[in-house]
């Protein structure tokens, strides 16, 4: 899924052991390396160390909340570009505006469909390299107009 020949990486959050088992067998047909954080502060933790380019959220954790994380995330210009799934068994029509609100890209209810997870997470990672690629490139054509000015002068 990656473009440079580096894997996806993703952060699965969750407190939850089965939860968390049962998202890495779900992600086995997508090329990726996966991490696990078990409570909202060490999800901020692994992030620093294990630079996911999604992370499967859970809400409810221990330590911080899953809004709690993610909005601690998008508001960081050193993370606001990772893609968020919440994945909850909260599904009341405020804890979805919550989700939204705090600055989720997407969000599914338990229980979990593979199906419906892994085509998410595959378009997700597709969109998470292609603005990765946009932003190379548009720092690619500023290098080259700052040094098209100086060969100007």
């Amino acid at each position: 899924m990656a473009t440079d020949n580096t894997r996806s990486r993703i952060l699965i959050a969750d407190d939850n052991a089965v939860n968390v088992e049962l998202l890495e067998a779900m992600l086995v047909g997508i090329e990726c390396e996966t991490a696990v954080a078990i409570d909202g502060r060490d999800t901020l933790d692994k992030v620093q160390t294990f630079r996911p380019d999604l992370i499967l959220l859970d809400v409810m954790m221990p330590k911080l909340s899953g809004f709690e994380v993610c909005k601690a995330l998008k508001s960081d210009p050193a993370t606001r570009g990772i893609m968020i799934l919440m994945v909850t068994a909260l599904n009341e029509l405020g804890d979805i505006e919550r989700a939204v609100n705090a600055g989720t890209d997407d969000f599914l209810s338990k229980p979990v469909n593979k199906l419906e997870l892994t085509k998410r997470v595959e378009n997700m990672l597709r969109l998470r390299h292609v603005t990765d690629e946009v932003e190379r490139l548009r720092r690619y054509i500023e290098s080259m107009e700052s040094a098209g000015a100086v060969d100007a002068k």
